[in-house]
């Protein structure tokens, strides 16, 4: 009251006003901190930890594209490792670790396009080391600077691997003129920067660039300590059919255990199992060893913070106060249909179209970004926000949901939980499976045409239980609708493990002996699909059909 004030003793006070009674009466205080506040820093903490213990260097391979940087890691990769370890499992989960003379050193595998500069600036990010390539035939490119900048952000050494130095035209010393002239001096030059002259094609040279990323590694003196709970970042992440939600980590300090209860960003889970980078089972996992983790309950980013916690609901807590603060930045509203984004920009604002992208595979997420992105115009900003592979989930809807954003589904399927969060929320979800009706759909929508908008609406699904041959090749599949209707005039597509098989028209609908319209949820019946006879049992059919939705103004 003295200081104006006016607080029963049932009401809550903020912290200053706290601290400023408190002193009045001689009491110090001191704020507490957030969980949030707790991990970061501890993580930090580790750096100057007197228990800290040298650890392997990370390093990511950064560069223009076409300058070898796959080349290069094959390279360290071949000569290190008997070819029937390095497979697909070490490229798969992104990150591998060798062993060269009795030193470890663990690579970061990033993607080398343009398209995926984001998730090269987080690879940089997570590095101790950036190796920065530069072809010699080819000099310094808008990508090299582009990397170069990214390493820099990340503050952290830069080792320059002068490549292809065996090629018709190749001028090693042009490259390290270019370099000095953005600042990077070589020590051939005078400067600090430790260099190698390599071909990766002929594999020369790859033991010095090893020896140099060695000898980095001891002057910026990099430790960790492994006796506390565990902390990493995401590489990548997918989704897996029999195990589920996988994520590639690279441990940053502590150690991850089998069983340990994590958080990463706002998905939980414990860890039920993990291997190495030659797939091979581990049961802990210290700093700087990648490893992918099963056992999450949802799909992480790349770039999101890995940190062990002592119980499952201390994750779940903090997930669930990720998710409304991050929700909460995104000023969460009801999100805008396609029609309603033209309506603003037809009335004079520049409108952003906020779309999440869902592919089959992950071959197709860059495909999709680049017939989607160069859509935009004057009026309204095409902008993909996020694009992984994967059946679109839960997590998809609420990220729509919280940036106002449209669920674009290409070549995949659509989780029965997620269709209904996003029927129950006002989220638009579209469907396709070729790429130029993607394209069409969005560029008539962005032109902003009145026509009557041709929308897919799902009218059931059903649960094939058994297959019967029908005339000398022909397939019948019995099934049992589990939601909505199946009807004879309706389009289905034939789901299995997320993949779409089929998409087209139904032959013959009958329930026991007799043709029938529809069946409904409860019903068992028998279904024949044009040209296409691939059943098996477990298979999921989703009947579908466009429904035209008058556009508004």
């Amino acid at each position: 009251m003295r200081i104006g004030t006016m607080a029963t003793v049932n009401q809550q006070i903020d912290f200053q006003t706290a601290a400023q009674v408190a002193t009045i009466f001689g009491i110090p205080v001191r704020k507490p901190r957030s969980k949030e506040e707790s991990l970061a820093k501890e993580r930090v903490a580790d750096e100057t930890d007197k228990d800290a213990v040298p650890r392997p260097p990370i390093v990511t391979i950064l560069g223009h594209v076409d300058h070898g940087k796959t080349t290069l890691l094959d390279a360290i990769r071949g000569t290190q490792v008997a070819a029937s370890e390095a497979g697909g499992i070490t490229q798969r989960i992104g990150a591998y670790q060798i062993e060269w003379q009795d030193k470890k050193i663990s690579f970061i595998d990033t993607p080398g396009h343009q398209a995926f500069t984001q998730m090269r600036a987080r690879g940089a990010q997570v590095t101790d080391i950036a190796v920065l390539v530069v072809a010699a035939d080819d000099g310094v490119q808008p990508q090299t600077r582009e990397a170069l900048d990214h390493a820099r952000a990340a503050k952290v050494p830069i080792i320059v691997a002068i490549n292809k130095v065996d090629v018709p035209g190749a001028d090693p010393n042009r490259v390290k003129q270019q370099l000095a002239e953005l600042g990077l001096i070589v020590e051939s030059y005078g400067g600090d920067v430790v260099s190698a002259e390599v071909s990766a094609l002929k594999r020369a040279g790859i033991d010095e660039l090893l020896e140099s990323i060695l000898l980095v590694s001891e002057i910026e003196e990099i430790k960790a300590n492994p006796n506390r709970p565990g902390s990493g970042v995401v590489v990548e992440s997918y989704l897996d059919r029999s195990r589920g939600s996988l994520a590639t980590v690279i441990v940053r300090s502590g150690t991850v255990r089998l069983g340990d209860n994590v958080i990463v960003g706002t998905v939980r889970g414990r860890v039920r199992a993990m291997v190495d980078g030659f797939g091979q089972s581990v049961a802990e996992a210290g700093p700087s060893t990648p490893i992918q983790i099963m056992g999450l309950d949802g799909l992480p980013e790349p770039g999101d913070a890995l940190d062990v916690v002592e119980d499952e609901q201390t994750a779940r807590q903090l997930a669930e106060t990720r998710l409304k603060l991050a929700q909460q930045r995104g000023d969460i509203v009801k999100p805008p249909t396609l029609a309603e984004v033209m309506r603003g920009a037809r009335a004079g604002g520049v409108r952003e179209l906020n779309l999440v992208v869902k592919t089959g595979s992950a071959g197709s997420i860059d495909a999709v970004r680049r017939v989607v992105e160069p859509l935009s115009t004057a009026e309204v900003q095409v902008k993909v926000i996020h694009a992984s592979a994967g059946p679109v989930n839960e997590m998809d809807v609420m990220l729509a949901q919280a940036s106002g954003g449209l669920i674009i589904a290409f070549e995949t399927d659509v989780q029965p939980g997620a269709l209904k969060q996003a029927e129950s929320h006002g989220v638009e979800i579209r469907r396709y499976n070729i790429i130029y009706r993607l394209v069409e759909d969005l560029t008539t929508a962005i032109k902003g045409l009145v026509a009557p908008e041709q929308r897919e609406a799902v009218l059931g699904r059903a649960v094939v239980q058994a297959v019967f041959s029908v005339g000398r090749r022909g397939k019948a599949a019995g099934f049992r609708v589990t939601e909505g209707k199946i009807a004879r005039s309706a389009n289905v597509r034939a789901l299995r493990a997320g993949k779409v098989l089929y998409d087209g028209p139904i032959a013959s609908l009958r329930h026991l002996k007799n043709d029938v319209r529809e069946l409904v949820a409860g019903y068992e019946g028998g279904i024949v699909l044009t040209n296409f006879n691939d059943f098996e049992p477990e298979d999921i059919l989703e009947a579908w059909e466009m429904q035209s939705v008058e556009r508004v103004g």
